[in-house]
């Protein structure tokens, strides 16, 4: 789409850096392709195309061709934490409530799993993750929600020397939810749902743990339906800030 005659900022160079990475965005384009989608001159589109690959802003594909680049991406996982974040603390503390049980969300960090909010119990024993913690991804309700909807080669990679299986991880996604019990620890019990980011990929779980003998040798029974609605507030918190 030629936006040449758009809005302007008042700020040219900011304008013409903008036009190009619109430009991007349907897909890889040549220089004459920029030019084209863009309407600047062709030595204006080529400094302003190599001063954003410099700063990361785009990039090559195997053809040579202008591609988004990955620093878009690093912003987008910072700006899509940063709302994740702001939502999970009242619905950690509401699925805490509903519950009676400690509720965390966990985001994959690689081949770990990372807390990065949590509501704890009031009293009682207190089956605590303290924000930070890093999990193996290979044991767990949170793990197998994390990895259950990765692409093939991920997941089967994932699976080696996992407490669970592909038969499990099948029947996560048909139910759209995980349990575990004594998986990771002796005596713990989980239930966790898939937050999913604008994009419909699976970008974090959220998660509750106790005792087995709070949460029984079926915690998804009792508490599936809870994890079920807290995933899905996240979810539209997420869309909402993408101006979905």
């Amino acid at each position: 789409m030629d936006n040449s005659s758009g809005d302007s900022s008042g700020v040219g160079v900011l304008d013409k850096a903008a036009l190009v990475l619109g430009a991007l965005e349907s897909g890889p384009a040549t220089l004459a392709g920029l030019v084209g989608a863009t309407g600047l001159a062709r030595p204006t589109a080529h400094r302003m195309a190599v001063a954003l690959e410099y700063h990361r802003l785009l990039a090559r594909d195997m053809q040579g061709r202008f591609v988004l680049g990955p620093r878009l991406a690093e912003l987008a996982a910072a700006a899509g934490e940063d709302r994740l974040l702001a939502a999970a603390g009242p619905v950690l503390t509401q699925l805490r409530d509903v519950t009676g049980e400690s509720a965390q969300l966990y985001r994959r960090q690689g081949d770990m799993r990372i807390c990065v909010a949590a509501a704890e119990r009031l009293s009682g024993l207190r089956d605590t993750v303290p924000v930070g913690s890093t999990l193996p991804m290979k044991a767990g309700s949170a793990a197998q929600i994390l990895l259950a909807w990765e692409e093939p080669e991920r997941l089967h990679h994932g699976l080696q020397g996992a407490r669970f299986t592909a038969t499990a991880l099948s029947g996560v996604r048909r139910r759209g939810w995980a349990q575990s019990i004594g998986e990771r620890e002796p005596g713990v019990a989980s239930v966790s749902a898939p937050v999913r980011g604008p994009s419909n990929r699976v970008v974090a779980a959220v998660s509750v743990s106790g005792p087995i003998e709070r949460l029984t040798r079926h915690p998804g029974r009792m508490h599936a339906q809870a994890l079920l609605d807290a995933a899905a507030r996240l979810t539209e918190a997420l869309k909402r800030g993408n101006g979905g």
